[in-house]
């Protein structure tokens, strides 16, 4: 689904790669999990502030396909931060009326964090508020690969026709069908890449690379991001009339 920005000027859907949570716990002599968890608790910050921000989609970058790379002491930690922070946040996300949904390759992940995100999904499937993605064992490269591998499948079942195939038909195998592109990337902690998140997505979007460590990252400053976003031009590769 295509970016469709009508907020008044404003960004419709935010991406954050949430970074530097562990820069910041090792900054203070503490583990890399206590920034984590830091991390997880600044998420709720920044949803509360997209209503008033006028934001309608919110994705977060938890966890890449990169990030098994990590210790296993480390990973650990994250997958059991991943099942608290699903169960503690379930009823809190109803109550404010937030859409949770998942993306990225669940096969890899243990099957008790499955059933959260599954009751997650399913708990707040009729709330119209706030979207709120979370990538979790997503990689772009990787939700490409993998889209592809449906489409191919549907065109040698013969449910489509290989002449059909045009920019318009991989989104709807996606990760992110029914999501609009995002309209601004952001990215904390000073590091200025993309590292593997919505590359097909964000072929249009504006990139803010922002020195905040992710759990110092504050609502007003996601609002002032927001608010600058209003300001940039967007010609889509045409020029200015």
């Amino acid at each position: 689904m295509g970016s469709e920005t009508d907020n008044n000027g404003g960004p419709r859907h935010v991406a954050i790669i949430m970074d530097g949570n562990g820069r910041w716990a090792q900054a203070r002599g503490r583990p890399r999990l206590f920034g984590h968890h830091a991390g997880a608790r600044r998420v709720r910050e920044i949803v509360e502030a997209c209503p008033v921000s006028g934001v309608d989609y919110l994705t977060i970058f938890a966890f890449s396909t990169e990030n098994w790379k990590r210790t296993q002491t480390e990973v650990a930690g994250l997958m059991g931060l991943f099942r608290r922070y699903i169960t503690k946040e379930m009823q809190e996300f109803v109550r404010e009326n937030v859409r949770v949904r998942f993306i990225g390759d669940r096969v890899r992940l243990d099957r008790k964090l499955i059933v959260l995100m599954d009751e997650a999904e399913e708990l707040t499937k009729h709330c119209d508020g706030t979207n709120l993605t979370i990538a979790l064992n997503y990689g772009g490269r990787d939700e490409v690969a993998r889209a592809t591998k449906r489409l191919a499948e549907d065109v040698a079942a013969g449910k489509l026709d290989p002449k059909d195939v045009d920019e318009e038909t991989l989104p709807k195998y996606l990760d992110t069908c029914v999501l609009p592109d995002p309209d601004l990337v952001i990215r904390t902690s000073g590091e200025a890449r993309i590292s593997n998140f919505l590359l097909w997505q964000s072929a249009y979007a504006e990139y803010e690379f922002i020195d905040t460590l992710w759990p110092d990252f504050t609502s007003a400053e996601f609002k002032q991001l927001v608010a600058s976003y209003g300001g940039r031009e967007r010609r889509f590769g045409g020029v200015k009339s």
